[in-house]
């Protein structure tokens, strides 16, 4: 028999793609979503497509039928959302009921309002303006999202806010389309009766959800996870992730609404690691093939052909909506440099707007040449997320910086205090030990975004280059007790060291480092300790090793004492030989079994 090859090319086309695009833009260093994107803009009917009629063999390379892929696409952004709600909690979403339901219905509201009132007043009706208002208001949680978690900016203060307001918007979109459902039958005067029907459904499905999710989600994993088949618990996961997404489909909600729900009811269980090494490769594959599908549906002749209007109207909805996203942020509390960033990521048009002005144009809401004008500009807003994104975070870096002469100054003092040189996981940890023993510290971090996060939470630290001399005088080098650099990045935990030897010879700095290589190069470098952290975790391996098998503890805390001495003197001597190495290692397992 003959094979017919034609419903599988465009999977077969999105996975050379895939394996393409994913490597390429990861050795340039871009967002793989860029990619993605300008792939289906070239694979797609309005690039290599409108070829194929002259040049037939382009058929087999090119996208014919978007609306083929679509509906697999939309999974895409199921699965996102199901892996966001894995990483939540209910105690954690209800920390952002302010940024959602302040925030996200304020901009709403605002953005729906003003891009109403200039669609009427550029002659639109009130039924199309109030449909056009309200699409354009909404932004793109398929892209934003991604976007944001690629550049690690999700836990953010930024990141959770534009979270809470997409969340929103999503709630929304149920309500949205019965109102255009309604202006389409004309029944105006029913719309207000109609649009509280239309919440009666989906918060029954919600709580339908909700209550048996709790009920049933651990149980049905539980007995899973006791077969120990990898299939089984792969395809309940799939089960999970798609039948809840159904569910609140079914009520007029959408289907990332409901995965996100079970996502979240799953995170308070001790099946969420192992949910999301399963489900992490179709969340990858299906989100690149939604960015392919939007790539691919953008119509390129009519934005060549329309390219002032389409782009001034781009570019007026992205301005437009950020400076109200902007204003609102500012009204809600937010810092203005996190507005900023906020403001950049929602004024973009997201995935929802093609459904309504679709739902729309189809009812005869929306004239067809308006509504096919609106959303070549939508798409074009939506292409251009991940590169406003990196315009808004340096910005937001900028703005910082800006902000951080209103903190209070580095003070001058003859206070003793030890200086922490970077403020991470590691650099807070170490503040918090001086402060149990009580011991003043003064903590530094270059980085502007980690300084105004821990201002907020009301600690005391300061920003600035620690490699500077006149920045450690500042700081009170001469009168410090020690300092400690706990940076992870080994280039400026060196400079550090160096700079503060070289203005204080005397002074105690303990320093981490990467590996024994490093640790040699700081104590060259003026260090007076030097804690690897592949060393030190092998120690202390080794010591709960020794511990548990049965020998004496306090054997085994000496010989760990003296193993790390022995490891200080080899690498404080660059250079040492090898054989030193060797001695070493044949000393620590001699007193290891009691030997000596």
């Amino acid at each position: 028999m003959a094979l017919d090859l034609e419903p599988y090319k465009d999977t077969l086309l999105f996975l050379g793609t895939a394996g393409l695009v994913v490597p390429l833009f990861h050795r340039l260093r871009i967002s793989p979503v860029l990619g993605f994107l300008a792939a289906g803009i070239a694979l797609g009917p309005s690039g290599l497509g409108r070829l194929a009629a002259d040049i037939p063999w382009l058929a087999y390379v090119t996208i014919d039928d978007i609306d083929r892929i679509a509906h697999l696409a939309e999974f895409g952004v199921v699965f996102l959302l199901f892996m966001i709600g894995l990483e939540l909690s209910w105690e954690r979403l209800t920390t952002l009921r302010r940024l959602v339901f302040g925030l996200g219905s304020l901009q709403v509201a605002a953005s729906a309002t003003v891009i109403g009132a200039a669609a009427y007043v550029l002659g639109q009706t009130p039924a199309a303006s109030a449909v056009l208002g309200t699409a354009l208001a909404l932004s793109s949680t398929a892209i934003v999202l991604p976007v944001l978690a690629d550049r690690k900016r999700l836990n953010s203060p930024a990141g959770r806010a534009s979270f809470a307001v997409l969340l929103l918007q999503d709630l929304a979109v149920a309500p949205m389309l019965f109102m255009v459902a309604m202006l389409g039958a004309h029944e105006g005067s029913g719309i207000g009766t109609g649009l509280l029907l239309a919440f009666v459904p989906a918060a029954v499905g919600l709580l339908v959800l909700v209550v048996l999710g709790r009920l049933v989600l651990r149980p049905l994993f539980h007995s899973v996870a006791a077969t120990r088949s990898t299939e089984l618990f792969m395809a309940t996961c799939l089960l999970v992730v798609i039948g809840t997404g159904l569910v609140t489909a079914a009520t007029g909600l959408t289907m990332a609404l409901g995965a996100f729900i079970a996502g979240m009811l799953l995170a308070e269980t001790e099946f969420r690691r192992e949910i999301e090494v399963t489900i992490e490769p179709f969340k990858g594959l299906l989100l690149g093939l939604f960015f392919v599908s939007i790539g691919a549906g953008l119509d390129v002749p009519l934005l060549v052909d329309a390219a002032p209007v389409v782009l001034g109207l781009a570019l007026a909805l992205i301005v437009g909506k950020a400076l109200i996203v902007m204003g609102l942020a500012h009204v809600v509390g937010l810092a203005p440099s996190v507005g900023r960033e906020v403001a950049v990521l929602l004024g973009p048009c997201g995935e929802f707007a093609f459904v309504l002005l679709t739902t729309a144009m189809a009812l005869r809401v929306v004239p067809a040449n308006t509504g096919g004008l609106v959303m070549v500009a939508v798409s074009l807003t939506m292409v251009m997320i991940p590169v406003v994104a990196i315009v808004g975070e340096r910005a937001a870096r900028r703005a910082v910086k800006a902000e951080l002469p209103a903190f209070e100054p580095v003070p001058v003092d003859d206070q003793e205090r030890v200086l922490i040189v970077g403020y991470g996981r590691v650099g807070k940890l170490v503040g918090e030990m001086l402060s149990r023993h009580d011991v003043p510290y003064l903590a530094v971090d270059g980085d502007p975004r980690v300084v105004a996060s821990e201002r907020a939470a009301g600690r005391k630290i300061y920003f600035g280059d620690a490699s500077r001399p006149e920045f450690l005088r500042r700081s009170g080098i001469d009168k410090a007790r020690a300092l400690v650099a706990t940076m992870d990045d080994p280039a400026a935990v060196e400079r550090v060291v160096a700079a503060a030897h070289a203005e204080r010879a005397g002074l105690t700095i303990v320093a981490r480092a990467r590996d024994a290589d490093h640790a040699t190069r700081l104590y060259a470098l003026g260090a007076t300790d030097a804690v690897p952290e592949t060393i030190e975790a092998s120690l202390q391996l080794s010591e709960a090793l020794l511990v548990e098998i049965g020998l004496p503890m306090g054997l085994v805390i000496a010989s760990i004492h003296e193993k790390r001495d022995e490891i200080r003197k080899v690498l404080d001597v660059p250079g040492a030989p090898a054989t030193a190495r060797r001695i070493a290692r044949r000393t620590f397992r001699r007193r290891a079994r009691g030997e000596g």
